[in-house]
């Protein structure tokens, strides 16, 4: 699910470099390649899909803007995660005030946030229409618990264990060390755990 491995970061490398010659197909395929996961952080960190919509559109409109400068420090997957959670970011601060208004306690009843919600610890194995308006019922909790965390705490789980990167991919993307993201995980991991009960 991550972007690990040397023929993935070389297929990137040879992307970016046909981008600086000016082929700019190359930044169209960067974004078939990269969009859902982008979305998936976004909707993951703003439990809104308009809202995550727009995060990923204007992630990709910075990434575009500032790829000729890509200079390879760190693998084109970790500057994207950086810029999207940045974006994220961002965004949570100009709407505070609205957001918090919209979030949903765990024991109020919760409707789907999407129909492109993506893959959730609650393992999809509806066999009637009662049971899959149980699973997504479940999923809009576990978003909601998530959306609820500190922004810190909430960006550290989501890396890890939605989108599977490794301790030092977060570090790279955050900024952290690597024994502030396992804290930070740890505590995390906790907080959801005393927020869903049994639920996962």
């Amino acid at each position: 699910m991550n972007s690990q491995g040397g023929n993935v970061n070389e297929e990137d490398a040879l992307l970016i470099k046909a981008f600086d010659s000016g082929e700019k197909a190359a930044f169209d395929k960067l974004v078939l390649k990269y969009k859902n996961r982008v979305f998936n952080i976004c909707y993951r960190f703003l439990a809104d899909y308009e809202e995550a919509n727009d995060c990923a559109q204007e992630t990709f409109v910075k990434i575009y803007r500032s790829l000729k400068g890509f200079r390879f420090e760190s693998t084109f997957s970790t500057w994207l995660y950086r810029i999207a959670l940045n974006t994220c970011k961002n965004k949570v601060a100009s709407l505070e005030s609205r957001l918090r208004k919209r979030m949903v306690r765990l024991d109020s009843p919760v409707g789907d946030p999407g129909e492109e919600s993506c893959t959730l610890e609650v393992a999809s194995r509806a066999l009637s229409p009662r049971d899959e308006i149980d699973r997504k019922e479940k999923e809009a909790i576990i978003e909601r618990a998530i959306y609820s965390l500190p922004q810190d705490q909430k960006a550290v789980i989501i890396l890890r264990d939605i989108d599977l990167l490794s301790y030092e991919e977060i570090a790279k993307v955050t900024g952290y060390n690597l024994g502030t993201v396992k804290s930070k995980l740890a505590r995390a991991r906790q907080a959801l755990r005393e927020k869903l009960g049994g639920l996962i």
